[in-house]
């Protein structure tokens, strides 16, 4: 290959590894220098072709050599120089070679020149055929790069993306939860006012009892005053004559001993009423208290009753006691162990109502409680009615809050979730309930006899 072809290739070259490798981003200052290089090669080759000029040629092409082994040389540490310097390494050395033994021994290279003309063709055909193929592999390798570039653009772009609707979603999580924080505050308000009228309900229920109940001690105490004024005239005009009847005064005494005495005992009855209200009005301590079961169920048994009669004269039902002597007294919060007495024996007279509405011959409304004191220490206590009973598909739901079998704005559906709790959470006991539709229902509480 002659000098000017050569000038050719190499500043060919020179502008093939610019754009392959890159040099204006890696290398911005060299990048200009060497375009500054290529013009001047093109416009220095026009000049070797005019005559005389040639021999500027050899000089040139060995300087333009040097630029591009330099700028092999500065990207030496690239993956895809690499294959360039492999291409131009051979054709370099043979260069560098035939330069040194031409200046050196000039006679030995002109004797030789056959041999290293064959190597420098060689190497030339060396540097086309290996620099195509780092070409084209450099090539690959920079579209590979520019489609992962791309890649990684489109997913950083899609990152930008998710995190933006990462904070849009973070955004509207945040207000569905302050709404449903709100919305729980109102249920929770809504509850605890619901919890409220039930026990209100409940002391309404109370109440009626109560009074009605609170009547017959009542009574007792005026008739029993009245007839003890009558009977204190007495003595005193039998005191005031002259003669006195010793027997008379004495029978009179005896007889206003006795109607004191009963005065007593029928006003401490009406006090233990009202006490046994107030303690069931006023929330409870949660203290347990020696307890007469017995005494507690049979009191609301007949309050419910005469509550219920209080507000319908109508209403009529047989009420069964058998309670265990045996029992004694337990630890328990009477107050609250009442409301769930009065809340499943309102329920047994309210569904032997509904039964007696429906079926009104033949049928006698009984309501039973018993209780007895079983082996393994607990006390069991059954509250029973032959009443319209629970239709098997509502028997799962009967303890959920809310849920009730009564129409629609006469019951709230908290009575018996409430009593459910009170037995099993605060007297660490058991609730059951047994129940046949036409037959009736049968709740069973079963409660340790000494709950500490």
């Amino acid at each position: 290959m002659g000098i000017v072809p050569l000038i050719l290739l190499t500043a060919g070259i020179v502008q093939v590894l610019r754009k392959t490798l890159d040099i204006k981003e890696r290398l911005p200052q060299w990048d200009r220098f060497l375009s500054v290089i290529w013009i001047v090669s093109i416009g220095y080759f026009l000049l070797t072709l005019l005559p005389g000029m040639g021999f500027l040629a050899d000089w040139y092409g060995k300087i333009v050599m040097l630029l591009l082994f330099i700028t092999l040389y500065l990207l030496r540490h690239q993956r895809s120089t690499r294959l360039f310097i492999l291409a131009v390494l051979p054709y370099a050395a043979i260069f560098a070679v035939n330069t040194l033994l031409s200046f050196v021994v000039p006679g030995f290279f002109e004797d030789n020149r056959g041999y290293f003309d064959s190597a420098r063709e060689f190497s030339e055909l060396w540097l086309i055929g290996f620099g195509i193929y780092a070409f084209t592999q450099v090539n690959k390798e920079r579209k590979q790069r520019k489609k992962e570039e791309e890649q990684l653009r489109q997913a950083e772009a899609r990152k930008a993306e998710l995190e933006h609707l990462v904070v849009e979603r973070t955004t509207e999580l945040t207000t569905q939860k302050e709404e449903l924080e709100k919305t729980l505050d109102e249920l929770r308000s809504a509850q605890a006012q619901l919890i409220h009228s039930e026990k209100m309900a409940s002391l309404g229920e109370l109440t009626a009892g109560i009074a009605h109940e609170i009547q017959n001690p009542l009574n007792f105490v005026n008739n029993f005053s009245e007839l003890s004024i009558e009977l204190a005239h007495e003595l005193r005009d039998e005191l005031e004559k002259p003669e006195r009847d010793e027997d008379l005064i004495r029978d009179l005494m005896q007889d206003l001993v006795q109607n004191q005495e009963k005065i007593n005992h029928h006003g401490k009855r009406a006090a233990s009423i009202v006490t046994g209200m107030l303690q069931h009005s006023r929330a409870g301590s949660g203290k347990k208290e020696p307890t007469d079961l017995n005494a507690l169920a049979d009191e609301y048994l007949r309050l419910s009753y005469h509550g219920l009669r209080a507000k319908d004269k109508s209403f009529n039902a047989k009420m069964v006691t058998d309670l265990d002597p045996a029992i004694g007294k337990i630890e328990a919060v009477a107050q609250d162990l009442g409301r769930v007495l009065l809340n499943l024996i309102n329920n047994a007279f309210y569904a032997v109502t509904q039964r007696k509405t429906q079926n009104p011959d033949g049928y006698e409304p009984t309501v039973t409680v018993t209780s007895r004191l079983l082996k393994k220490g607990k006390v069991e206590i059954r509250i029973k009615d032959n009443g319209t009973g629970i239709p098997d598909d509502l028997k799962a739901k009967i303890f959920q809050p809310f849920f009730t079998t009564k129409p629609t704005g006469q019951g709230t559906g908290l009575g018996l979730s409430l009593a459910y709790d009170i037995i099993t959470k605060g007297h660490g006991g058991e609730m059951k309930m047994e129940s046949a539709e036409g037959v009736g229902t049968e709740f069973i509480i079963l409660i340790p006899a000494n709950n500490n």
